[in-house]
């Protein structure tokens, strides 16, 4: 019988610049899933992210996402005086795969809000914010972009997208107490 403790003893392999190996590390940490979006020259463009982390500052308050140096939508929203930024919820899972296609139009059917500033939001999110660019740090392959929060918006029963092992995924709400 195989002791149960031995899967989560740690041993460490060296990955030798194996990218696949490393791509499969990283998607074994689960996280949220963003949409980035504001309206540019009168039509709406979107960069969707799972590297996005809150809580990086309250004072001023600060977010952060990943863009890859690849990224041709992301030259587009830098410019825009306001982003807003949906955190996708569990519904949302065919809608991220959309916005992060290279479709004509990634919004076709999705409902969104523009905000008088030209944040572009998306319903049925559990968190929205305005934020606008505070500082962009190069970070190998990425850029590290640091968002400086200027609004939020939430609906807290709302349960959120999550990325783990390179699928969408959505939480099991806790039940009981």
């Amino acid at each position: 019988m195989r002791d149960p403790g031995t899967e989560r003893t740690p041993r460490l392999v060296p990955f030798e610049d194996d990218p696949s190996a490393l791509r499969s590390t990283f998607a074994l940490f689960p996280s949220g899933v963003a949409a980035l979006s504001a309206v540019v020259d009168g039509e709406p463009v979107v960069l969707v992210a799972s590297s996005f982390q809150v809580g990086i500052s309250a004072d001023p308050p600060l977010v952060l996402f990943a863009v890859q140096h690849t990224s041709t939508s992301w030259p587009r929203l830098r410019n825009a005086p306001r982003l807003g930024v949906s955190v996708l919820g569990e519904a949302h899972d065919a809608v991220a795969r959309q916005l992060a296609s290279r479709a004509a139009d990634r919004f076709a059917g999705v409902e969104t809000t523009t905000t008088p500033t030209g944040a572009h939001l998306v319903h049925g999110a559990p968190v929205w914010m305005e934020c606008s660019i505070h500082s962009e740090v190069p970070a190998g392959d990425h850029d590290v972009v640091l968002l400086q929060v200027h609004a939020t918006g939430t609906a807290p029963d709302t349960e959120p997208l999550v990325w783990h092992g390179s699928s969408f995924r959505a939480l099991t709400p806790r039940t009981g107490a």
